[in-house]
Formats: structure tokens, sequence, C-alpha cells
């Protein structure tokens, strides 16, 4: 691991946000000004290759990214502002399990991601759907 990649990382594990490639580099760069927007490509790819970090598509055009978390959280993002806000809901977690068992399967994992807009701006606007996301390149799901 070269200092460059320690500090990527660094970035990331640092990170309240889940920020894209270009907001890893700003932030990588304020410590290590070397540091080149391909260094953090091939090292966020890396990481993610290595279960290190997890690559989401909350859509919009970037993907982001996130320090591959201890402990499963599932995701809600506001559509108009892309805040994501990380839950975790044991009822939600128990149905996931029932419904994989009464389809015949044993859940070995999930991924949750909830788009919405906050409650005052349905009262104010009407609210056209959000695009879905586009199909997860995950190799697997929590």
């Amino acid at each position: 691991m070269t200092g460059q990649r320690r500090v990527i990382l660094r970035v990331l594990s640092e990170a309240t946000d889940h920020p894209d490639a270009d907001q890893v580099f700003r932030r990588a760069a304020k410590i290590d000004p070397k540091i080149s927007m391909a260094t953090v490509y091939r090292t966020v790819h890396m990481l993610e290759q290595a279960d290190i970090v997890d690559r989401h598509d909350f859509g919009g055009d970037r993907a982001r990214y996130e320090r591959h978390p201890e402990q499963h959280h599932d995701h809600l993002i506001d559509v108009r502002t892309g805040k994501v806000i990380e839950f975790t809901n044991p009822q939600i977690e128990e149905l996931q399990q029932r419904v994989a068992q009464e389809l015949g399967f044993h859940l070995v994992g999930h991924r949750l991601e909830l788009y919405a807009v906050p409650l005052r701006d349905t009262a104010k606007h009407r609210v056209a759907p959000p695009k879905p996301a586009p199909a997860s390149r995950h190799k697997r799901t929590r």
C-alpha cells in the first residue's frame, strides 16, 4: 500500500458522507497535492475489489463510495439534495428474511436503497417519481 493509497483510504475512512471520486480527490489533494485523479480512480477500484470500500450508484451521474461498514445499514437518499441517510430497521431485516424463506431461499445478504423527498416538499409540490438507479454491478449484496 503506497502512501498515496493510504491517504485515499484515510479520506474514505474519515468521510461522514458518501463522497464521489471528485470529492475524494479534492480531500486527498489537500493532504498530498501530488495525488492525481487517475490514482484516486485506480485506488477506489482496488479498494472496492478488496471489499474495503463499497461503491454505490444512488442515481445521478456519479458513483459514491464508503468504507465497508462494520455494521450492516441501509440507505435513504433525498432525491432533491442527494443527501444520503444511513439507517437500520429490525422490522425490515426480519421482513426480508421472511420473504426469502417464503420463496424457498436462505437470505445471505441484501442492499436496500430508498429514494425519497422530505414530507414538507410533497405537500407544496407535485413530486415526480425519481429515475431508478442503474442496475447494480456488485458481486454480492448485504
